[in-house]
């Protein structure tokens, strides 16, 4: 019995879990609020698993991505510029959009928890004291931005090393996404516990904040994909930018929304790339890529989840240090990790520059997978859909003679 209950959990999309786990939760916390405390014991130890495992997941990412990739060619420099051009850009976006609708969350603080960063004077100092951190002390303290320096450097250091160093250093962290892996797919039952515990301690209007918070998101992923990205493409290109970026949205987004997982959409995207007509030696490359530092719809849920925090906190963000968190969003995403809620695990990063502590982050992480039904498909179809928009969009810039009709794909075989 348990084994078949197991093999069904294990087979069970996690998305449709976690919305079972969303409504048992809101259900037991009015139905039958005594049994609160004892679910809300999975909320914690969920958030818990969360802060073990994604200090040493950035360090070790991190150090991957920088050690293992070679240096672009000159095919590949364009389409690497529009990746992280449009990452920044819906960064911006996203910092616009939590400045003219401000969220605040429900979260437990302590006053003493926090010291607020006075501007950007101050925070600069907090970053540049950070970077020189320990790393033995930042890994242990979760000091995320000394954990991102480090991880740099010895990632850089480690780009000349043999291919034996540089196949140890991808299976470790090929081991510590699969410990992540592990942690969320019991996300459910933390969910369950988190979301009982809000709306036993605060009531149902937590919810309702949660809603503010999802709708400024998707507010985000919609005006870059139908507007932001459009523009950049048309700035590129010179002409009608939508007929391409229809396309991709519907036939690599709404794949990307149910499968929510980048890497699992290459196969997709490489199809609409062979059907735009775009040479196999040049998509071949960039869409994997693309799955790994095109994103984003990452940098969108970093900067306004981070925000939020800092609203909640009491705050006060100036315009440098707005812009120094979009750089920090961007950087952060483009190190996401491939797993289902991975953005949200890069949270802490941006919050430690505020001087936001790790507990609290955390429980934003926490709500991130509350809301993240929606956020997280809507992030992945955002990412996957314009790994092909700009691909496509550099290869057709290369184009002397491009004609409006080149944009459209050739109908399936």
């Amino acid at each position: 019995m348990i084994k078949k209950i197991s093999k069904v959990y294990g087979e069970t999309a996690l998305i449709k879990l976690i919305a079972i786990g969303l409504v048992i939760g809101i259900i037991l916390a009015l139905a039958v609020p005594s049994v609160v405390p004892v679910i809300a014991v999975f909320g914690k130890l969920f958030v818990n698993a969360l802060k073990g495992v994604a200090p040493i997941l950035v360090f070790v990412l991190v150090i991957n991505a920088l050690s293992q990739k070679a240096e672009p060619s000159k095919v590949m420099k364009p389409i690497i510029f529009l990746y992280m051009f449009a990452t920044f850009c819906a960064s911006l976006v996203a910092v616009a959009a939590s400045f003219l609708f401000p969220t605040t969350l429900k979260l437990q603080i302590s006053d003493a928890e926090i010291t607020p960063p006075s501007g950007i004077v101050e925070v600069l100092q907090n970053v540049i004291m950070n970077i020189v951190d320990n790393p033995i002390h930042a890994l242990t303290t979760a000091n995320y931005i000394g954990i991102l320096a480090w991880a740099v450097i010895i990632g850089l250091a480690l780009k000349p090393a043999g291919d034996e160093t540089h196949k140890v250093v991808a299976d470790l962290a090929k081991a510590v996404t699969k410990v992540v892996q592990w942690v969320i797919r019991f996300a459910p039952f933390g969910i369950m516990g988190l979301v009982a515990d809000s709306i036993a301690t605060s009531g149902v209007e937590t919810l309702l904040g949660y809603a503010k918070l999802l709708a400024v998101l998707l507010g985000a992923f919609f005006s870059v994909a139908l507007i932001m990205n459009p523009l950049i493409v048309f700035l590129k290109l010179h002409m009608n930018p939508y007929p391409l970026v229809l396309t991709t949205l519907k036939e690599s987004g709404i794949y990307a929304f149910f499968t929510r997982s980048s890497a699992a959409n290459i196969p997709v995207n490489m199809n609409l790339c062979k059907r735009l007509r775009l040479d196999p030696e040049f998509y071949s490359i960039s869409i994997p890529l693309g799955a790994t530092i095109n994103m984003s719809g990452a940098a969108i849920t970093i900067a306004v989840l981070s925000l939020a925090t800092a609203h909640t906190m009491g705050i006060s963000v100036d315009l440098p240090t707005a812009l120094l968190l979009c750089l920090i969003s961007t950087i952060g995403a483009c190190g996401a990790s491939g797993v289902a809620g991975g953005s949200l695990l890069l949270i802490p990063v941006a919050c430690s520059s505020f001087g936001i502590d790790s507990d609290i982050a955390m429980q934003v992480v926490g709500i991130g997978f509350i809301i993240g039904v929606l956020q997280d498909s809507c992030e992945t179809a955002l990412n996957s859909s314009s790994d092909v928009l700009f691909t496509a969009t550099a290869a057709f810039s290369m184009k002397k003679d491009l004609k409006p009709s080149d944009l459209i794909p050739e109908p399936e075989e």
